[in-house]
């Protein structure tokens, strides 16, 4: 039989109008499954989850856990947005906005199932709202100023109530004028556990918020007009060296879970030591076929990542923000570049009309906090220096979104800091000897003309100032 190609067409859009109808009984014996993690089909009479029973109680560094008592098999939290006076890192405080004396928020914590009954106080100059970011939820309890519901005045109090159908690290926050809310401090983490775990239980869980704030010298409260030029970059609301560090024995099984509710920055965070796999984000579990081994995992803004991995190496890790500058505290542009610059001129001028002037930027900035430790220069009130604390060999160069995980055979009992990490013997980077270089054919070069020694020029054009 022949076939023309007006009734190929034909059969074609025959075939196109059949297809739906032939498919409909399939998609209609399609299980309803929600896209979230969740384990339980039904959450009607599950009794609410209880910490060290039914999951590993959550740790948020630097930051509090908020309480809950259970009424009628409902767990009932109170959250209290007010004012607080909030330390970032000792010499840098700050008037902020948060939760129940905090900033951020604690966190709360309940389990996949767990009916929970929140209500929200307004202590602030302003009204508010409080947004369950990433919960599925009925639509009046979003959060949603004007929206989903009206704002909650000055001395109102609200309540949310509803069921959490789903597993994972989620975050809370103001959802009414929320630039400036949040910029103020107003936010803080959710983790909810699975109801029925598919793998072991982490045996140490934390939760990181990463924050951005603008801060300048001298000022006593975060500037929410700030757009582009955040100067304070923080874990859960701590800047280095104000960061509390993470410990963990060998062998243990440890979730990270981070979020970030910065105004504008994605964050790329880089854990020195380890491989991990990312485990989790706020629309789910990621299946196990799916993960893939990192050293650094891209927190996007408004999005969190959970990552997992065994402790099997000891030691002093660094766990950091891997953009450059989101590791600076209070970091200023408004200088020229000064690298490689001879300041002795600069220093003799100046210093006849400012005694205690000090040229700095000539070799880098890694000096400064430490010149201010030693009284040989001064900051401005309310303020710190842009990088650093002193470590065990040395000052650390660090600041901002930088804290450090410490892994130990044991640790101490009472949850205290382990101290520094003593490396065994021939495990430690160290001076190379003569006899090294010698031995392996090193050859390290004559001395040449140090990069300090060159002429001055401040404007970068290559002419010297006179």
């Amino acid at each position: 039989m022949s076939v023309s190609r007006r009734s190929l067409f034909a059969a074609g859009a025959g075939g196109l109008v059949a297809a739906p109808l032939l498919a409909a009984p399939a998609q209609a014996r399609t299980p309803s499954w929600p896209a979230h993690s969740a384990t339980v089909q039904s959450h009607d009479g599950l009794e609410p989850g209880r910490p060290g029973r039914d999951y590993t109680p959550v740790v948020t560094p630097d930051g509090a856990t908020l309480p809950f008592r259970i009424v009628g098999g409902v767990k009932v939290f109170h959250l209290i947005a007010e004012e607080v006076e909030h330390e970032f890192a000792p010499g840098l405080t700050a008037t902020c906005w948060g939760y129940n004396g905090r900033v951020h928020g604690p966190t709360i914590e309940a389990v996949e199932g767990d009916r929970v009954r929140i209500y929200v106080t307004n202590r602030l100059i302003a009204p508010t709202t409080v947004h369950w970011h990433g919960v599925v939820l009925p639509s009046g309890m979003d959060g949603v100023g004007g929206l989903s519901q009206a704002s909650i005045d000055p001395g109102e109090t609200f309540v949310y109530e509803f069921t959490f159908r789903q597993h994972g690290t989620f975050m809370y926050h103001s959802h009414h004028d929320e630039m400036t809310q949040m910029a103020l401090g107003l936010m803080g983490m959710i983790v909810v556990h699975p109801r029925n775990p598919r793998g072991p239980r982490p045996d140490r869980d934390y939760a990181m918020m990463l924050s951005t704030w603008k801060i300048r010298p001298g000022a006593r409260r975060p500037d929410p007009n700030e757009m582009s030029d955040f100067n304070v970059l923080t874990m859960n609301a701590k800047a280095y060296p104000g960061t509390s560090p993470m410990t963990a024995e060998l062998g243990e099984r440890v979730r990270i879970r981070i979020g970030n509710l910065s105004a504008m920055h994605h964050h790329p965070i880089h854990l020195h030591g380890y491989a991990f796999r990312e485990v989790a984000t706020d629309g789910g579990d990621i299946p196990e076929s799916a993960q893939k081994p990192e050293t650094s995992v891209l927190v996007p803004v408004g999005a969190t990542r959970d990552i997992e991995f065994v402790a099997d190496n000891p030691g002093d890790w660094a766990m950091h923000c891997h953009m450059t500058h989101h590791v600076m505290n209070q970091m200023g542009h408004g200088f020229p570049n000064m690298i490689g610059v001879n300041a002795r001129n600069i220093d003799r001028a100046v210093g006849s009309l400012l005694p205690a002037y000090m040229t700095m930027g000539q070799d880098g900035m890694g000096e400064m906090g430490e010149h201010v430790g030693m009284g040989h220069m001064d900051v401005p009130e309310n303020s710190i220096p842009m990088v650093g604390a002193h470590g065990p060999h040395g000052y650390i160069t660090m600041g901002g979104m930088f804290t450090i995980l410490k892994v130990r055979d044991r640790l101490p009992a009472n949850g205290a800091d382990p101290g520094w990490y003593q490396a065994p013997p021939g495990t430690q980077a160290r001076a190379a000897t003569g006899a090294e270089l010698a031995r392996d054919g090193i050859d390290t070069g004559s001395a040449t003309q140090s990069p300090a020694h060159t002429p001055a020029s401040s404007n970068g054009s290559g002419h010297h100032d006179h």
